[in-house]
């Protein structure tokens, strides 16, 4: 195919898709970005998990800076201290949704004791319905999967001109008994009248459903109402009219560049029958150029990425395998991604679907593991960069360690797998400290992201938060990660493969006790406390041994032998001192490990050679 040949047509593509996007414009024409959700305080709740559940672009969660919700509520003091029975407000999108009518799409992971109503009413409080949630999730009532993520819906406002051009930012009120129609007129500083144009044929005693009450700005004052229709051509239009170009100018972009790689590559192609396995075995040579990566469709930096002998899948390909991308086919949701099941050329597989927003974490995660192969990482086994970004990995079976640890119906794992599967992780993680070129810190160590196989062989997986570091360990910087797996000097920006050994202590902890990472302490006052300091509490007691057994996963009964626990122990102390200096490496912990699998009763401290780590372990 001659390059030339394709312009002429191409260009007449150009124009024909500027005018296509040109002459449709949205029905939903009043979308306004942001909202308010009203999250009643009950229970217990603390930000962190209102945080969590309504995390957002506009408030992502963070674990640690809830500035982007704090700013809307000037009257929390202290963060760490909210009052009982007060409302926070969470700024969210307030997007078109099918069907012309205005919410957000949250995701939820499922938890212990987790029904539809047990999330609408005490997870989101009433900011949905069951029903809702019944609509919008394939998972009977009775039984949804503990490793399910729901799709929670949040309705939105963006006022109406008709009754005031003077409001223009909204809060999704869930009413309460207490609730009337003077009491949040009063509250919200909005005449009475006014709220009931809002809210026509609104009962406001009721002591149920969603209200829409104008909201204040960060400032305390109401932003005016921003109509979509400014006379002339409608901002649908123009937006069309821009997406449009891009879309065919990029699509311009990815042909040329295919047609070139076509010719560059032609005698030299692999049939599609050979199996996925055999394909990704001979990825050992990479080229990754890394651009810009944002946009819409396929973006030139995209285009660039070049993986020698690696599999490209098409979108056609991977839509197929998952019936379009099918709720029944979703097995999980990441920080930056959806991940459906898939059977692909014969192999099992699971694909990570990728916003273009997340282009940095994509070529984090093909970066690293197109360079590293290890039987205890994850194996990539191709991508595809059409639409959105989707990576392909292998398929495994039995899950992630925390769901093993923390779920319910799962068979407790007996303490030698468990030992055998922090080993397994801790030579995952040594390899890409200790013998790649450059090294690379994973930044996100925590049970989830350690995935079980078929023989409960654990595989280290997640790479979207790694970061390259020089040979010798220079930090890099960066404050990312998990809350509860957290080292302390990650607040500040310091990140270095010291911050993985602390998050490995984390699991280390979470293997011996089941508990994970944060810890509610009791249901009625709704305490929390790091699994990190539950363990040093312990290591405090006079009664060292006793306080231990208290903590210890008590599905694993007697059958354990406490000397090995007592070790594990020790090592997940030395993992996580505050010191980052004084922690072991990698290598120190995969040689304690390995003695530990070896010999659990004859543990010989004097086997390693890193003095802190011997000075801890020396007191047993």
């Amino acid at each position: 195919m001659k390059l030339n040949s394709l312009i002429a047509p191409l260009l007449l593509l150009l124009f024909s898709s500027s005018f296509l996007f040109f002459a449709v414009e949205s029905k939903c024409r009043n979308s306004c970005d942001l909202a308010l959700a009203s999250y009643y305080l009950a229970n217990g709740t603390t930000l962190s998990a209102i945080n969590q559940n309504l995390n957002s672009s506009i408030a992502p969660y963070d674990q640690v800076n809830f500035d982007p919700i704090l700013r809307y509520n000037p009257n929390i003091r202290d963060k760490d201290r909210i009052q009982m029975g007060s409302r926070v407000l969470v700024p969210f999108p307030c997007e078109c949704q099918p069907g012309d009518f205005l919410g957000h799409n949250f995701s939820y992971s499922v938890r212990q004791e987790d029904t539809y109503e047990r999330v609408a009413i005490r997870n989101y409080a009433n900011l949905t319905t069951v029903e809702s949630l019944q609509a919008r999730n394939p998972f009977p009532a009775t039984n949804i999967p503990l490793s399910a993520t729901l799709n929670v819906l949040v309705n939105c406002s963006c006022g109406d001109e008709s009754v005031s051009k003077d409001f223009g930012l909204f809060v999704t009120y869930p009413l309460r008994p207490e609730d009337s129609l003077s009491s949040i007129a009063r509250s919200s500083g909005v005449s009475a009248d006014i709220l009931q144009r809002y809210n026509p044929g609104v009962n406001f005693n009721s002591g149920n459903g969603i209200v829409y009450v104008p909201g204040r700005d960060p400032s305390g004052a109401f932003p005016a109402f921003k109509s979509s229709k400014q006379g002339g051509i409608g901002a649908g239009v123009i937006a069309g009219i821009v997406v449009g170009v891009i879309v065919a100018l990029l699509l311009i972009l990815f042909i040329i560049y295919y047609a070139y790689r076509k010719s560059k590559s032609k005698g030299d192609s692999y049939s599609s029958s050979i199996p996925l396995s055999t394909k990704a075995d001979l990825a050992s040579s990479t080229s990754l150029q890394s651009g810009g990566l944002g946009g819409t469709g396929v973006s030139p930096g995209i285009a660039a990425i070049s993986v020698d002998k690696s599999v490209e899948f098409t979108l056609e390909e991977l839509a197929k395998a998952t019936d379009n991308f099918n709720l029944s086919f979703k097995i999980g949701q990441g920080g930056f991604g959806a991940v459906y099941y898939a059977e692909l050329r014969g192999e099992k597989a699971a694909i990570k679907k990728m916003d273009m927003e997340a282009s940095k974490q994509f070529l984090a995660e093909l970066k690293v593991l197109t360079r590293v192969h290890h039987v205890n990482l994850v194996r990539l086994i191709g991508y595809c960069v059409e639409g959105s970004l989707f990576l392909v990995y292998e398929y495994v079976e039995n899950g992630n360690l925390g769901q093993h640890l923390h779920g319910s119906g799962q068979e407790p794992l007996p303490w030698t797998k468990r030992v055998q599967i922090a080993l397994d992780s801790a030579r995952g993680l040594e390899y890409i400290h200790e013998h790649t070129v450059p090294v690379y810190v994973h930044r996100d160590i925590k049970s989830a992201n350690i995935l079980i196989d078929q023989n409960f062989r654990a595989k280290v997986a997640d790479f979207g938060l790694t970061k390259l570091t020089e040979v010798g360990g220079s930090a890099t910087r960066g404050a990312m990660g998990t809350f509860g797996y957290m080292a302390p000097e990650t607040v500040y920006g310091e990140v270095s493969a010291k911050v993985d050994v602390y998050a490995f202590g984390v699991v280390l902890y979470e293997l011996i006790s089941a508990k994970g990472a944060v810890v509610k302490m009791t249901e009625a006052v709704g305490e929390f406390r790091g699994l990190v300091g539950v363990f040093e509490e312990a290591f405090k007691e006079t009664d060292k041994e006793e306080a231990l057994r208290k903590i210890i996963d008590p599905r694993l009964g007697d059958s354990y032998p406490f000397d090995s626990v007592y070790k594990m122990a020790e090592l997940g102390k030395a993992c996580t001192q505050e010191n980052a200096q004084l922690r072991p490496s990698m290598r120190y912990i995969v040689v304690a490990l390995s003695t530990l699998f070896s010999s659990t009763g004859n543990w010989d401290v004097a086997n390693f050679q890193n003095d802190d780590l011997v000075s801890l372990m020396s007191g047993r």
